[in-house]
């Protein structure tokens, strides 16, 4: 079994230690650790946390492999630091059987780069008529447990409550793309100030704050799981807030881009910036940060969404919505959440990999870095500056809204299960 040894890593962005990998396991951290023969990794004061773990990605295979693929969608999910991923189901067929969601995971164990984990498809076809196989997809060698329509929203409460009924049953969560259709129809940004302006038609926040209001009252009267997909507006943040008073099981994801960007940049007409839900307001913005900050929002979850140059490249009204996020998702937080002393690295870890973990059920993801735990880590020179290149990138697509823009932090290293998958920057 290989040997590799970290020397000098700010384990969590603590004190720095050496962490000594035999095998797939963490043998030990501490100070002076030698291994005869092990891989000696200078890190030099980086810092070192769990592999991520993101609860959103579309990998988009089977069916539209011209966006991207497993194989290169997990090539960039380790370029990103991350150990697993959880594929959304709107793929072409979409993953709404237990044949299509074992297709992506033998895909996802072929590629090698990291863990792929099919999410499957709450309603056939993601129709929102009639409930896909969810026990089927459970039982399968998937053993899939998160079910998101995502793309699409359930809007059918009936259709809703069945859904968490069904799943409470083996413990698995509802994960809801919150978007009343009759409030969006024709939307292409943000409802306010700047689409008055433009002309556009927008997707108002209470669109996204209905739903949500919904299902949340949905999950309290059945008692199961429901996780709140790419939650965009202030007024979610205190709805999910509310409910979790009430004792209500229910989680809920951010993007880094809606931690970041805001709808102004809609005023250069560039379909980079087009994506759903919208990127909305800096009060929005504010309320994003502090409700991550502060658990409101559990997590950190990419929305990862690649699109060939074709669906980008053109006016704004005829371009798909969606955003690349893998590769520079660790980047915005740190730029957002860290270096505005919002969250501490440990904090990151937390809800870039424990929690995702813990919400999905990846086993062996988002453990603690210490003795006997898988090594699945990730390394990151935080004192890094510089401009996003997306020619650099390993996902098939190149729609990034961060091309030219200086963000702090580069992931060097990411190991899954003690082999490295990125070693120096580089895919290994």
């Amino acid at each position: 079994m290989s040997k590799t040894l970290i020397r000098g890593a700010k384990v969590l962005g603590g004190d720095a230690q050496d962490v000594l990998i035999d095998g797939e396991t963490i043998e030990a951290v501490g100070t002076g650790l030698s291994a005869e023969g092990a891989t000696v990794v200078e890190a030099g004061g980086a810092i070192l946390l769990p592999g991520l773990v993101d609860l959103h990605t579309h990998l988009r295979e089977p069916g539209r492999e011209d966006s991207e693929t497993v194989l290169t969608g997990t090539r960039a999910a380790a370029s990103g630091g991350y150990t697993a991923v959880f594929a959304m189901a709107n793929t072409f067929p979409v993953a709404d059987t237990a044949g299509v969601v074992e297709q992506v995971y033998r895909l996802g164990k072929e590629s090698g780069y990291c863990d792929v984990q099919p999410i499957g498809a709450v309603t056939v076809g993601l129709e929102g008529k009639k409930l896909a196989e969810l026990g089927a997809m459970h039982e399968s060698a998937a053993g899939v447990t998160v079910f998101s329509d995502d793309g699409k929203c359930v809007d059918d409460a009936v259709i809703m409550r069945r859904a968490l009924e069904y799943v409470k049953a083996f413990g698995g969560v509802v994960a809801q793309h919150a978007q009343e259709p009759r409030l969006t129809e024709g939307a292409q940004m943000n409802e306010g100030v700047v689409s008055a302006e433009l002309g556009l038609g927008g997707w108002p926040a209470v669109a996204e704050e209905s739903i949500i209001a919904r299902d949340v009252l949905l999950a309290e009267h059945v008692g199961s799981r429901v996780h709140i997909c790419h939650l965009s507006t202030a007024g979610s943040v205190e709805i999910v807030r509310w409910a979790k008073s009430r004792g209500i099981d229910v989680t809920a994801e951010v993007t880094p881009h809606h931690l970041l960007l805001t709808d102004e940049l809609v005023r250069s007409y560039n379909p980079v910036y087009k994506v759903n839900p919208p990127l909305r307001t800096e009060r929005d913005v504010m309320a994003l940060r502090e409700a991550l900050a502060d658990g409101t929002i559990d997590i950190v979850a990419t929305d990862h969404a690649p699109h060939p140059h074709e669906d980008k490249d053109c006016e704004w009204a005829a371009a798909a919505m969606g955003m690349v996020g893998l590769e520079t998702a660790l980047s915005v937080v740190q730029q957002t959440m860290v270096e505005t002393g919002l969250l501490t690295w440990e904090a990151v870890a937390d809800r870039m990999s424990a929690k995702p973990a813990e919400i999905g059920g990846a086993t062996g993801h988002g453990r603690p870095v210490s003795a006997g735990e898988p090594a699945n880590l990730v390394l990151v020179d935080a004192d890094y500056r510089g401009e996003v290149d997306p020619a650099s990138f390993a996902s098939r697509s190149r729609n990034t809204p961060y091309e030219g823009r200086e963000l702090p932090g580069r992931v060097t290293h990411t190991w899954l299960r003690g082999r490295a998958t990125l070693v120096d920057g580089k895919l290994a």
